[in-house]
């Protein structure tokens, strides 16, 4: 078939062939003005609500517009409105079960407010967390909702004052005045702790997570209060503090599960710690109680169930979100610090006694 026959048979105004058009080239109202057979002004006022045109008229406005894919650039109202009606989520890891309904829970408070959510993940690295957060900023987003990967933040300060409502969740700012929603990360590794003593425990292992992250350090001082409150002094070789990878934590416990006087419990400081846990008592000759930081998915199916220190995900999400809306709604003026409750759930690991 010769080539100007193939070319007069492609559709004349598929959006990439034909009409001239390549990827990211979008038709604009001028496109739709020529299709629908009408003046600039009159795919203005349809595309924008206004009064003045006729219903005729106006279909066939719309007809062009569907067929085109015409889509309204909002960049002018931006500028107009100094609005965009988005906002930015820094998370430290989307792939982390932990964040999926903490996530979830901010989109759903966003899109009530008619807000667009963008996020993206930090993977715990201060630079990245710090590069993401401005490149959200520099797309104008209203406001942001942070899940610090680092300790120092004063990088947003000049966001903050130029209007960028900004909310920490889960871990404190470091070296600014900002709100922030967190779990009782003390209060709660002390309860799951004091639960294991109460079983007649003693000989109790910690695995959590790096030091330096603020939820990790809470945790860890949340056991050394229990341990304290009972009379226990803890032994070096019973904490281990580092990177959550499944090599590391499985040296870790088996280190603290072997030599003559071995732990007798574990609490795991996080969900990915206590999943690496598990894998290693499955494995021990005999049975170790546990109890964990973070519910888990399935750890009421398995034999015995895990008990858990659980956060409310969902409730940090939102509560975070809805204090960034009242930031931008001007409701809320000095920063505050909310500390959201755990609850303990026992499921049969953490009520096993010592087996020796």
């Amino acid at each position: 078939m010769p080539e100007t026959a193939r070319r007069a048979d492609r559709p004349a105004d598929h959006p990439h062939r034909g009409s001239g058009n390549r990827y990211g080239s979008r038709p604009t109202m001028k496109d739709v003005a020529a299709r629908a057979g009408v003046g600039l002004k009159t795919v203005s006022r349809v595309v924008n609500g206004e009064p003045g045109v006729t219903p005729d008229t106006e279909r066939r406005v719309q007809d062009a517009i569907a067929a085109l894919g015409f889509r309204r650039n909002d960049s002018a109202r931006v500028l107009r409105k100094g609005r965009t009606s988005s906002v930015g989520l820094v998370l430290e890891d989307l792939a982390d079960p932990f964040y999926g309904p903490l996530s979830r829970a901010v989109e759903e408070v966003a899109r009530a407010h008619g807000a667009l959510l963008i996020n993206g993940s930090s993977a715990e690295d201060p630079e990245r967390e710090q590069e993401l957060a401005l490149a959200l900023c520099a797309r104008r987003v209203d406001g942001l909702v942070v899940i610090p990967a680092g300790d120092d933040h004063r990088y947003l300060e000049p966001e903050i004052k130029a209007g960028v409502a900004t909310v920490f969740v889960d871990r404190p700012a470091g070296n600014i005045e900002a709100d922030v929603v967190l779990s009782d990360n003390f209060g709660g590794a002390r309860n799951g702790v004091a639960h294991l003593i109460a079983h007649g425990h003693r000989r109790i292992g910690f695995i959590g997570d790096m030091p330096r992250i603020h939820t990790a350090a809470e945790r860890l001082r949340g056991y050394r209060a229990a341990m304290e409150d009972a009379g226990i002094a803890v032994e070096n070789s019973w904490m281990s503090l580092g990177v959550t990878d499944p090599e590391r934590v499985r040296r870790a416990a088996e280190t603290m599960l072997s030599g003559p006087d071995p732990v007798t419990a574990v609490f795991a400081g996080n969900n990915r710690v206590t999943v690496t846990v598990i894998r290693v008592l499955a494995e021990q000759a005999r049975r170790v109680a546990l109890v964990g930081f973070d519910d888990i998915e399935l750890a009421d199916l398995l034999q015995p169930g895990v008990t858990v220190v659980a956060q409310d995900a969902a409730a940090l999400g939102r509560t975070a979100a809805e204090r960034l809306f009242r930031q931008l709604d001007g409701t809320l003026l000095a920063p505050e610090r909310i500390e959201l409750p755990t609850r303990l759930v026992t499921r049969g690991s953490g009520e096993l006694p010592p087996s020796d």
